[in-house]
């Protein structure tokens, strides 16, 4: 009987990480919006995302836009325009000279009649700036 020993794996190393706790979107001050429906929970997705090396903030921005948007995508499967609060968090891993971000992008989905207000960047992107 012979036996074949699975080659060591090195792990993934968290050499990164930053949250958001959920923020609301829109406010009084911006025009009244027409909300017909609303989820009964957040909505989140998850999405990895595999980079050779990390070197820049824009990269790591981008993924968290991405994200986003592919949970609005998500959400209009569902039914839904809009998400009317988002959190997200992200996650950088790193094993030898590649690296991993894991971003979870979280939001309660809603749909709105009419105009739809103006898409907001993520909030808060700016805190990533001290991540690389």
């Amino acid at each position: 009987m012979l036996f074949h020993f699975r080659r060591k794996e090195i792990p993934w190393e968290v050499v990164g990480s930053k949250a958001i706790e959920p923020v609301h979107m829109y406010y009084d001050e911006d025009k009244e919006l027409d909300i017909t429906s609303m989820g009964e929970a957040n909505t989140c997705g998850t999405y990895v995302f595999h980079v050779q090396q990390l070197k820049k903030v824009e990269e790591l921005r981008n993924t968290v836009v991405f994200a986003k948007q592919q949970l609005l995508k998500e959400i209009g499967k569902k039914g839904f325009n809009v998400l009317l609060s988002e959190s997200w968090d992200v996650t950088i891993y790193r094993r030898g000279k590649r690296h991993r971000v894991q971003v979870n992008y979280s939001g309660r989905p809603a749909h709105i009649v009419g105009d739809l207000p103006t898409l907001r960047p993520p909030p808060f992107i700016q805190v990533l700036q001290d991540c690389i």
